[in-house]
């Protein structure tokens, strides 16, 4: 029985260190969880981007599609952060469990012990009563029922001790048993956690491809347009997009929607190294300042001028190249996102631009989602 205790407390150790290192690998995933939700909450916003007239019942088939997409990835994640919290609080529950054994096992242990002392000094009295009562027997009947009657009462308590040893016996027993499901419940619960640290590794390595595909991008794209970056253009990286920011100087002329010869130039080298990563989703967005038109002007309002702008780069960008047009997005953003809120001319000038937008396309991490 001793051994078995020893052996007990050695497992009882592994699975708490087991455990705490269980609890630190869930925190890291939880951080994962997090990360995924945010690239998916950007794509869904960029799906639902303006279009023009003319693709309108196709652009709303596609952006309903892309909100149950959004609405499937948000539940998954809450199911994901769920599960997480309800492996959690099951290993901490073990781990209560498993203490409360322990310390059940060491006091059964030292009960043990001292049923077993108590038995072999009740056996070695039972013994010398038994040797007394024969040497009293012939003379001293009185002496002898005495003998006889500490005799029976001895007895009885050497079997009442066998009784409790039997119980604790049987008591250990059980907490053994019990100790056996819970080491079982905690090895089902390191599977299901390694099973969706193994999806999550999968999801990231994902991400961080397309982190690496969109600096790449922007790389290639600051290169092919370094000439025109002192004359209004800009490249940067924002939420795991390019954005290519160009300013109304460089393409057009003020209320006008026709692209000046200098940004024609531009836009076709730019389209060049779109050609090229095919993987890359373009958004054009035109965004205009707050000053309104004139009644009776050819362009009703800021909104037509920007859609009217975008629709222009589009077609520059596909007359200079073979891109695929479904690659293309043009969009209308009007006055409504203003880089600057400040109604100076020079924050007019900031607000007045247009921004391609290049994303990376996401349908290898959808794939994932919805095979798990």
């Amino acid at each position: 029985m001793e051994q078995k205790l020893f052996i007990n407390i050695k497992i009882f150790t592994g699975i708490r260190i087991s455990t705490n290192l269980f609890k630190t690998n869930i925190m890291k995933k939880y951080l994962t969880y997090n990360r995924l939700f945010f690239y998916i909450a950007l794509f869904s916003i960029i799906i639902t981007s303006c279009v023009p007239a003319r693709k309108y019942e196709d652009m709303v088939d596609r952006r309903q599609e892309c909100e149950r997409t959004s609405t499937a990835l948000r539940n998954e994640n809450e199911k994901l952060h769920t599960e997480n919290n309800e492996l959690s609080s099951r290993i901490n529950n073990l781990e209560r469990n498993i203490e409360t054994l322990k310390m059940d096992t060491t006091n059964l242990g030292s009960t043990l012990r001292r049923v077993n002392a108590n038995y072999e000094q009740l056996n070695n009295t039972y013994k010398l009563l038994l040797e007394q009562n024969e040497k009293l027997a012939e003379g001293r009947a009185d002496e002898t029922r005495q003998i006889m009657r500490r005799l029976q009462e001895t007895q009885e308590d050497l079997l009442r001790r066998e009784d409790e040893l039997q119980k604790a016996t049987l008591a250990m027993q059980q907490k053994e048993d019990s100790l056996n499901r819970l080491n079982t419940q905690l090895q089902e619960s390191y599977n299901e956690i390694r099973e969706k640290e193994e999806r999550l590794y999968e999801l990231e390595a994902i991400l961080n491809r397309q982190d690496s595909i969109v600096g790449a991008l922007r790389k290639t794209v600051s290169n092919a347009l370094l000439g025109f970056q002192d004359n209004g253009l800009s490249v940067d990286i924002r939420n795991g997009k390019v954005y290519v920011s160009l300013e109304e100087s460089l393409l057009f002329a003020t209320g006008s929607t026709n692209v000046d010869p200098q940004g024609v130039e531009a836009l076709s080298e730019l389209a060049k190294v779109l050609e090229k990563n095919p993987d890359i989703n373009i958004l054009i967005e035109g965004h205009t300042d707050d000053v309104p038109f004139m009644p009776g002007s050819q362009i009703k309002d800021n909104w037509e001028l920007s859609v009217l702008r975008a629709t222009a780069i589009v077609r520059i960008l596909l007359n200079n190249s073979d891109i695929d047009p479904e690659r293309l997005t043009a969009a209308g953003r009007g006055e409504f996102m203003p880089v600057d809120p400040a109604k100076t001319p020079e924050a007019r000038k900031k607000n007045r631009r247009t921004e391609i937008i290049l994303t990376p396309k996401l349908d290898e991490l959808f794939q994932i989602i919805e095979s798990n």
